[in-house]
């Protein structure tokens, strides 16, 4: 992976999804980021909102620079780090996605479905969404709306 600087990532799953964690964890020490992992540490049954929230939280008080978020489909723990109005959590399938949510929508987490996404798949999500910056400019009055939404 081609990152500078280093980052500090948290990075939670639940239960479907903590063997993907596991090998995302190691590959992302192994290329010199400082690795928040918030769980599971196992795979008995977990749920998914408990882990999304603490990632969440982690992202919004600024504890990490950016977050990964994974279950099974990545769907429910996408919608749980939404819940959080400092979070802007996108749910992708494919390198592109990742890069436009960066680039485009500010995204500080990045959400995977180990169900649905390989590890080679998930690494190349994963080094765009890490490597791509935020285009800022004509993007940045609409991402400030996604943090004041109208009454």
């Amino acid at each position: 992976m081609d990152t500078t600087p280093s980052l500090r990532i948290a990075i939670a799953s639940d239960h479907a999804a903590i063997d993907l964690k596991a090998q995302l964890v190691a590959w992302l020490q192994e290329a010199g980021h400082d690795v928040i992992d918030l769980g599971p540490d196992s795979d008995a049954r977990v749920d998914y909102p408990d882990f999304g929230y603490k990632l969440a939280a982690a992202v919004a008080d600024g504890s990490a620079e950016k977050g990964i978020a994974l279950c099974g489909s990545g769907i429910g723990i996408s919608i749980a780090v939404n819940r959080n109005p400092g979070c802007r959590c996108a749910l992708v399938g494919e390198p592109l996605s990742a890069k436009l949510a960066r680039e485009h929508n500010d995204a500080n987490v990045l959400a995977l479905g180990a169900r649905l996404t390989g590890l080679d798949m998930a690494k190349a999500c994963v080094e765009a969404f890490l490597t791509t910056d935020f285009g800022g400019d004509r993007h940045q009055r609409r991402v400030d709306k996604l943090s004041s939404p109208p009454a």
